[in-house]
């Protein structure tokens, strides 16, 4: 069978996609290749994963997992990672201005409304020249296309769903440019997970057409000094939205 039988809007449907695709580990391992990370932070850091390929390719690295709840606690201990928790949304990360070099967030800011407190946060403590590493899901992927395109709504977006924002290339890298060219650069992008297709088919065609992968990933350098640029922007661009800046 190609379909199972699941609650609308919490997993996919699919039997024959590997689902780990989704999450893009070997473009973590890809995007960290001949970086030298001392420290790392990782919102949303679930059962450790990512953080774990981190602490492979840098052995002394200090690892610190942020979640809103301590259910991997002891796993991530196990791990040599440090359990923080914290609303991301509304709290502050419990670390220095520029103190940083790398921070994750895979597959969590889709389930967010405050993407400019967060990224205010995240730009505040990454150190100049640290990275972002940001995974979300692709609103503009190939099988999306087709399900719009046939009167559907996009998978990753329903009602349903845990996830409340949309995310595509042009929108991510328009976003990075009107806000923070002065003191960031997206320097790498790519894809993985390519829906309804198997693993190996489904690397082929992420390595290809990545703009049409379920996932989508980028590689964000902070190259000068931030300056609230962030939280600036809802008052700057006339956000008719509540949205929390401090």
């Amino acid at each position: 069978m190609f379909f199972r039988k699941v609650v609308p809007g919490s997993v996919s449907r699919l039997t024959i996609v590997d689902h780990r695709e989704s999450y893009g580990r070997h473009i973590l391992q890809k995007a960290i290749k001949n970086k030298q990370i001392m420290n790392c932070v990782d919102i949303g850091c679930g059962d450790g994963s990512d953080l774990s390929i981190i602490s492979a390719h840098n052995v002394h690295a200090k690892l610190y997992g942020i979640d809103f709840g301590d259910w991997n606690a002891q796993k991530l201990k196990k791990l040599n990672i440090i359990p923080l928790y914290a609303n991301i949304e509304i709290e502050k990360l419990p670390f220095d201005d520029n103190s940083i070099d790398f921070i994750i967030a895979n597959q969590v800011i889709e389930h967010t409304k405050e993407i400019f407190w967060i990224n205010h946060e995240i730009f505040r403590c990454l150190k100049v020249g640290g990275f972002l590493y940001l995974g979300v899901p692709n609103i503009l992927s190939f099988h999306n296309r087709i399900l719009m395109a046939a009167g559907h709504h996009p998978t990753q977006n329903k009602l349903t769903s845990a996830h409340v924002r949309t995310f595509s290339k042009k929108d991510v890298y328009g976003f990075y440019k009107n806000i923070g060219a002065g003191f960031c650069k997206i320097d790498g992008f790519w894809g993985s997970q390519f829906y309804p297709f198997p693993k190996r088919i489904a690397r082929m065609l992420s390595f290809l057409m990545p703009t049409f992968s379920f996932s989508i990933f980028f590689l964000i350098r902070k190259t000068a000094e931030y300056h609230k640029e962030f939280i600036e922007w809802p008052e700057k661009a006339h956000l008719e939205t509540n949205y929390f800046i401090g």
